[in-house]
């Protein structure tokens, strides 16, 4: 069955993107799916992807029909050091989805910590609300306390306000403030707290060794509103709808409008032996 021209010229969703937000899969795979001829729409087999549907057709995936979609929704997750923020590792390392509690739908993460960064990681269940918290427009600040080998300067954390570039990279401002010195009898760590609001690739890390410091603790302690807080690490807890209402009033999803596409909630009823796919995967700061 190929795209109908009616449903295909901008009316309707893709059913790929319709698939995911049901949450058996990310889009990508949903197309796969497709080719493989496990989709069909009201009795007849998609042979691609370049179809939209409406509400009225029925949907069935491996012979069982199509659940609706969740709503869209976020959870806060303490992620301890040592965890990979991927789906799969290639070097076999344990990933942050290795430890979600069994009963979590299917989600991603907003954002991404690296290996060795502790703190909060915010998931969600929806591709849109993703992104959208992802966005440098949103201007939303990441919060984070570092632990420094060295003695910190503060005029010159003062002057990362200004921003700085170190190799060639352009670093917005940031925010750094100096939470305590070294011991004087041979303690050789400080403490600070960072806010940086871009994110770039191991951005914090960087601008420490730009001061002539060593970082070798980092905890994100919020991403804009959300607080790790008292949140035990490995822990995850849903963040309430009226919450999430509050603080994004301009979210299309919960403003009415703009394009819903993405993954949502996965079903409990997978088709059996299938892959969820990929978690996405993003910059690390």
């Amino acid at each position: 069955m190929t795209g109908d021209s009616d449903d295909s010229a901008g009316k309707g969703e893709r059913i790929a993107k319709r698939i995911a937000r049901a949450g058996l899969c990310s889009r990508r795979e949903a197309e796969r799916w497709i080719a493989a001829g496990r989709v069909a729409v009201d009795g007849r087999v998609l042979d691609t992807p370049a179809f939209a549907v409406l509400p009225h057709h029925r949907i069935v995936v491996d012979g069982q029909p199509l659940k609706a979609s969740a709503p869209p929704a976020l959870w806060r997750y303490h992620k301890p050091a040592g965890l990979v923020t991927t789906n799969r590792d290639p070097q076999g390392r344990p990933t942050v989805f290795d430890r979600l509690p069994p009963d979590l739908p299917r989600v991603m993460t907003v954002g991404r910590l690296d290996l060795t960064t502790e703190g909060l990681l915010l998931l969600t269940n929806d591709g849109d609300l993703a992104r959208f918290l992802e966005l440098p427009s949103t201007g939303w600040t990441r919060r984070y306390r570092v632990r420094v080998k060295g003695r910190p300067d503060e005029a010159a954390l003062a002057r990362l306000a200004d921003g700085v570039t170190v190799d060639g990279v352009r670093y917005g401002p940031v925010q750094a403030r100096l939470d305590r010195q070294p011991e004087r009898s041979g303690g050789a760590n400080a403490w600070l707290t960072m806010s940086i609001r871009e994110g770039k690739n191991r951005e914090i890390r960087k601008l420490c060794a730009h001061l002539g410091l060593t970082a070798n603790r980092l905890i994100r302690t919020a991403y804009g509103p959300f607080q790790l807080g008292k949140l035990a690490s490995g822990a995850v807890e849903r963040i309430p709808e009226r919450v999430l209402r509050q603080q994004l009033p301009h979210w299309p999803g919960f403003a009415g409008g703009g394009d819903r596409s993405g993954p949502a909630g996965r079903s409990q009823q997978q088709p059996k032996g299938k892959s969820a796919g990929n978690a996405h995967r993003r910059r690390k700061p």
